[in-house]
């Protein structure tokens, strides 16, 4: 029979693992005998090992049926080991709702995820439109679930990402917690150990807190250039190079900005949008 899932066992670890790979597209000739590969798959779930093994879940598959894709969502999230839901290249449509079954989803740096709203294909009189319409409401509805659940957003949100066809990258997926993590990348640095984040309100604080200094400074500067006028004009001397006395030197540049002027620039800084 043709499936779109495959199981590889890797008896070599401990404790061993079994790897459930999703490829293909969803809604496959198997999937439409319903007596039969449900039970298949359930059977295989089950019966290829111990219950309390845990599984991967490999994902790449552009979607498909949504309701193949609940009856596999449902097993996944009933099965009593740990579900690791991998995202190897493209988890789209129906896939995504399956991958949001998993205890953890992990995803390549590479992969992408897609959700967008159920389609299907409706023909007939005004009252069979509307019977496709309402129809694909309640399937919108019960994809909401899935997300929801995983993800903790407001179902109008979710809403809205479906309504506009919603393509995630990697990090994008994390963001929205459609992921957990990122595969092959290292442990991210606690933002405390490194590295700085400042808000607007600092920086303004900052340079408020400097006018002082910069006041004494120019006052300082000002009655330099007084005394100077009144002695006689010293001999030029050669402008050092430029080095570690330039560091060092006072900062004439601020002689020509007023304080007024200053204090007009920090405002707009704090009243910045």
């Amino acid at each position: 029979m043709d499936k779109f899932w495959r199981w590889v066992v890797n008896e070599a670890e401990e404790p061993t693992v079994r790897t459930l790979h999703l490829e293909g597209y969803i809604a496959e000739s198997s999937w439409f005998d319903d007596d039969i590969t449900p039970k298949q798959f359930k059977t295989e779930l089950y019966g290829s090992g111990p219950e309390t093994d845990d599984i991967v879940v490999k994902i790449h598959s552009p979607g498909g049926d949504t309701f193949a894709a609940a009856q596999i969502y449902n097993m996944l999230k009933e099965y009593p080991g740990k579900v690791s839901v991998h995202i190897d290249g493209l988890a789209a449509s129906a896939a995504s709702v399956i991958a949001m079954a998993g205890d953890e989803v992990c995803v390549s740096p590479l992969s992408v995820i897609m959700i967008h709203n159920p389609a299907m294909l409706i023909a007939g009189e005004v009252a069979d439109l509307q019977v496709g319409i309402n129809l694909l409401s309640e399937v919108k509805e019960s994809i909401i679930n899935a997300y929801q659940t995983k993800m903790g957003l407001s179902r109008a949100k979710i809403s809205h990402m479906m309504d506009a066809e919603t393509w995630m990258s990697a990090h994008k997926a994390i963001e929205m917690k459609f992921a957990d993590k990122i595969l092959y990348e290292p442990e991210t640095v606690d933002e405390g150990s490194g590295g700085f984040i400042f808000d607007q309100m600092t920086v303004t604080n900052a340079l408020r807190n400097k006018l002082p200094g910069i006041q004494a400074r120019m006052k300082y500067l000002k009655a330099h250039d007084d005394d100077a006028r009144t002695k006689e004009p010293e001999k030029s001397v050669e402008p050092a190079p430029q080095g570690e006395d330039d560091l060092k030197a006072p900062d004439h540049s601020v002689n020509q900005i007023p304080i007024a002027q200053l204090e007009r620039r920090l405002e707009l800084i704090k009243n910045w949008r």
